[in-house]
């Protein structure tokens, strides 16, 4: 076989795969569920997810046929919140990964950035409609369904960054020795004032009591 037919060969193998791998649609470590008329696949952008990188809620939406859905309605109300424990974000907006102005990006898919600061499980509250139908789910990351968020220490080189827990902790400990510093100086302040003016007071009495001695030493007779 000649090489020109080789060449032809991997270059047709290649767009296969290619094309296979965009057929398959979005990552495994998504969740996917049927809401109503609509199949929604959501999960992080980038994954490994890792605190202080900036990544993305990623939502694909395709209908009951498994045609991707563009167009959420106008004007489209669909929004995500990011929950990790007691903490919840605002709603965040959705952008529409396909542009229809260039082509360019992917049908269907829809994300909202944001950049998750605390390793651990986060889940994704997806409020609004759909072209008027209703939407309000609840996606938690888990080994069935989107990755936690991790932190980056294993995978930093050639230094290791303290996490944003750690510099977190680090500004609550000096912020409590600061604390406790100006405490003492002021109860050291205080002590200071509080002997000065007793040492006036006494030398006040003393001082009093010499003027009284004095006094009664010159109405003695001679």
């Amino acid at each position: 076989m000649s090489r020109i037919r080789v060449g032809v060969a991997v270059a047709t193998f290649m767009s296969a795969i290619a094309t296979f791998a965009l057929a398959a649609g979005p990552a495994s470590a998504h969740e996917v569920r049927k809401v109503g008329a609509y199949e929604i696949t959501i999960g992080w952008e980038h994954e490994p997810t890792y605190t202080g990188i900036e990544n993305a809620v990623q939502i694909f939406i395709k209908d009951a046929k498994g045609n991707p859905i563009d167009d959420l309605g106008d004007p489209p109300s669909l929004k995500v919140q990011v929950i990790n424990g007691s903490q919840t974000s605002d709603p965040l907006d959705l952008k529409a990964s396909f542009d229809p102005d260039t082509g360019l990006g992917m049908h269907g898919e829809f994300d909202a950035a944001i950049v998750p600061t605390v390793p651990g499980d986060y889940t994704f509250h997806l409020t609004g409609s759909i072209n008027g139908q209703n939407i309000d789910e609840k996606f938690t990351s888990s080994d069935k369904t989107f990755d936690p968020v991790k932190d980056p220490s294993d995978i930093q080189f050639p230094a290791k960054t303290p996490s944003n827990g750690q510099l977190a902790q680090s500004v609550s400990r000096l912020d409590t020795r600061e604390t406790k510093a100006a405490k003492d100086a002021k109860d050291s302040a205080d002590t200071a004032k509080t002997l000065a003016i007793v040492g006036i007071a006494v030398g006040v009495v003393l001082g009093g009591g010499g003027l009284i001695v004095a006094m009664g030493s010159r109405r003695r007779p001679a």
